[in-house]
């Protein structure tokens, strides 16, 4: 018997016409729609002239919307990386939540889109064997351009149910090392285990400036208390702990 999940069609325009392959679908990208109004963020996703979409809308109520069928190619990651694989359109299943976004007074997620999350993503990752660390948010593969689904996504929660995945260290012990200063060649390591860990090496061709996308990017995924783009030790040991699980 086949595994079936609910959901409300309400196809889009926007998608690429060649179908592809079930194995070429590798990640499940999360993103918030960063719109006050749930209604136009839904028009704009399947509005011809808009170019954007994604496979799956949750509703601040938790309905999930089909808008794009898994197989075609939705437009929702744009300029994306995430280890050797560029432009995550081509590989991924996008989901878009509904979220005014840090632009229009960022909300948490309610109680009935989190549980939706949770259906969908385990739906989506038995079908397609998605491995935990090609669970990502959009602020991942294209940290220089996005915040989304940000610092209130529960992605501790989620990865506590084998959606993501989150560092097994103890809150309490490391919370002391926030705000320590690292040496140089500590920042080294840190910066080194980001490229390991998945996060894009060609960004920027200013150094400093990439070493502050990509900081701010991994403390709004595993450190969403403190997100201000300077590495401490807390950062660090984090960063560490990830590269070994």
């Amino acid at each position: 018997m086949k595994e079936k999940i609910n959901t409300t069609l309400n196809y889009s325009f926007n998608f690429d016409l060649k179908k592809r392959k079930k194995e070429d679908i590798k990640f499940i990208v999360f993103h918030y729609t960063g719109m006050k109004k749930e209604i136009d963020a839904i028009n704009k996703l399947i509005n011809k002239d808009s170019k954007v979409s994604s496979h799956y809308f949750i509703k601040k109520n938790g309905e999930i919307l089909t808008l794009v069928p898994d197989l075609y190619t939705a437009w929702h990651a744009g300029i994306s990386r995430w280890k050797n694989y560029k432009s995550l359109n081509r590989y991924s299943i996008g989901i878009e939540i509904s979220n005014p976004g840090h632009d229009n007074k960022y909300d948490k997620f309610t109680n009935k889109q989190i549980h939706s999350i949770l259906k969908l993503s385990n739906f989506l990752i038995k079908k397609y064997k998605i491995k935990s660390k090609f669970i990502l948010g959009h602020s991942d593969i294209s940290p220089d351009r996005k915040k989304d689904p940000g610092e209130k996504f529960p992605w501790q929660y989620l990865s506590k149910r084998k959606i993501g995945y989150w560092h097994n260290l103890n809150k309490k012990k490391i919370k002391k090392m926030r705000n320590q200063k690292l040496s140089e060649s500590e920042k080294y390591v840190f910066i080194k285990n980001l490229f390991n860990i998945g996060y894009p090496k060609n960004l920027e061709k200013k150094q400093n400036r990439h070493t502050k996308i990509l900081t701010t990017a991994f403390q709004r995924r595993f450190r969403p208390e403190l997100i201000n783009g300077i590495i401490d030790k807390e950062c660090l040991i984090i960063s560490k702990n990830l590269t070994k699980n």
